[in-house]
């Protein structure tokens, strides 16, 4: 029963995180994180009330604490996805390292506390503490005014918001890099956090005090990591930043397996939480800076995924080799996947992330129209002709695979090239899209970097007028009414 705790907790992050991403891109995130807000506070108001009427089961329990890590599922992509809006771009990294110290210190001195105040006053008192604070975020959130931004057609249904995201994230190689990157160190890291109870109970045999030392110079390390985070990511790149963290964490980890005396681990703990802060924080800054705002919350989301996903299954696996083998062996094998997932940075740098500009661009011209389509018609066949040089026939071929990778990011179900053996110069691009209001939605999605990948393309054109586009929508016969089907038979 107390193992299903962290189950209660960490669950609905697998069931809720990218509908809750989905949403949070296509509503008013202030008011989404008000509402997530007031649902945990309902949650941790009737946990406090409960307890005080002393009518807790452990199955009550349970389900309240679900309910609380539902709220918390539903309010992290839309929170995390803030930041770029509250702060300029180039404080972003100071701010998600801020929020990482207040998350680390809370980890570090909350379990204390509350141990305090169950002594002191009994656990109904944490419970409503709890629910107070969930107020005072409410009020902060209230007194914010976000600034709107009206888009000129309507919301993404939510599970064409998800398709939407997991298409964006096939088609980004820049985002791919940064779950990738997390897939290859959070399974390794996690046997530091699996296994430190067990060190502290089985092999050096501390009680809770000794263990809340431990895990408190943890939370220390990580403070004074997010802290210099700052100035080292001014004068470092940000792979060796991740390169530096991870042999750090990995050290941390190796005498972690060698190392039983208390007052030395300590030290050993505040170098993990140095290097974990980094990598968190690095991941969590090449998420959002791959990820245009549109999509932002949906990445985040993925992210949250990613990393709760391997979190778990990390976790699992060092607990079983840890039980067959002993704790040594599993941390030292830890060690050596988080060494060997090093070699993963040359062919998925976080520096690619750097150098985009994912800033709105709206520079595409309204569709020119004699009859207004519903924003349901579709799918939408868009159609780009070209005239180019035959002799630069191969260097435009290369200079458009961006602009395809463009069109399928932003929402087009296929998109191809086409030459013609009529006529050498004349190029024809193809892109179909599910409907007339997506088409209207990838308006909206063109970024500063996709108008850069554009003109370069552009630029082998050789008519006097520029290249034509055509919008051409699938018309349903009598006995078709799927043109979605139709389209892709």
């Amino acid at each position: 029963m107390i193992s299903l705790m962290q189950t209660a907790t960490t669950l609905p992050i697998f069931f809720l995180a990218l509908p809750a991403g989905a949403l949070a891109d296509g509503v008013d995130r202030r008011r989404m994180l008000i509402v997530t807000q007031g649902l945990m506070f309902i949650a941790a108001a009737t946990l406090g009330v409960v307890a005080l009427v002393d009518a807790m089961t452990p199955w009550l329990l349970l389900v309240l604490t679900f309910a609380l890590g539902a709220g918390a599922a539903m309010n992290a992509p839309a929170w995390q996805a803030t930041a770029p809006e509250l702060v300029p771009s180039g404080d972003l990294p100071s701010a998600v390292a801020l929020t990482g110290m207040g998350l680390n210190l809370a980890r570090a001195v909350g379990p204390g506390l509350g141990g305090i105040v169950i002594a002191w006053a009994g656990a109904w008192v944490v419970f409503f503490l709890n629910a107070v604070s969930f107020l005072s975020v409410i009020a902060v959130l209230y007194r914010w005014r976000r600034k709107k931004v009206a888009g000129r057609v309507p919301a993404e249904p939510v599970l064409s918001a998800i398709r939407a995201a997991i298409r964006y994230e096939r088609h980004a190689p820049a985002l791919r890099a940064v779950l990738i990157r997390t897939a290859l160190f959070v399974p390794f890291a996690s046997a530091l956090w699996a296994l430190l109870p067990v060190l502290a109970r089985h092999e050096l045999g501390v009680d809770a005090v000794g263990y809340g030392i431990l895990f408190g110079c943890l939370g220390a390390g990580a403070v004074v990591g997010a802290g210099i985070l700052p100035k080292l990511q001014h004068r470092v790149s940000k792979d060796s930043l991740a390169i530096g963290a991870t042999i750090l964490f990995a050290s941390a980890t190796i005498a972690m397996a060698e190392i039983r005396q208390l007052s030395w681990l300590c030290w050993v703990m505040v170098g993990a939480g140095a290097g974990w802060i980094t990598l968190m924080v690095s991941l969590n800054i090449a998420t959002q800076t791959a990820a245009p705002s549109w999509v932002r919350a949906r990445a985040l989301a993925l992210y949250l995924l990613m990393f709760q996903g391997a979190m778990a299954a990390g976790s699992a696996v060092w607990g079983v080799v840890t039980e067959r083998s002993g704790i040594s062996v599993a941390l030292w094998f830890a060690a050596g996947g988080l060494l060997l997932g090093l070699a993963a940075i040359r062919r998925y740098p976080l520096k690619g992330v750097e150098e985009l500009d994912l800033t709105p661009s709206p520079h595409w011209p309204a569709p020119i129209l004699a009859v207004k389509p519903h924003p349901q018609d579709g799918p939408v066949l868009v159609t780009v002709e070209y005239r180019i040089d035959p002799q630069q026939s191969r260097d435009f071929t290369v200079a458009m695979e961006p602009v395809r990778q463009q069109r399928l990011r932003d929402g087009a179900l296929r998109s191809g090239l086409y030459s013609d053996p009529a006529d050498p110069s004349r190029y024809v691009e193809t892109f179909v899209v599910e409907s007339w209001a997506e088409h209207l939605r990838q308006h909206e999605r063109v970024t500063v970097n996709d108008r850069v990948a554009e003109d370069r393309a552009r630029a082998f054109h050789i008519g006097d007028a520029p290249p034509t586009t055509s919008h051409l929508i699938y018309t349903h016969s009598s006995e078709d009414s799927n043109g979605t089907n139709a389209a892709e038979s």
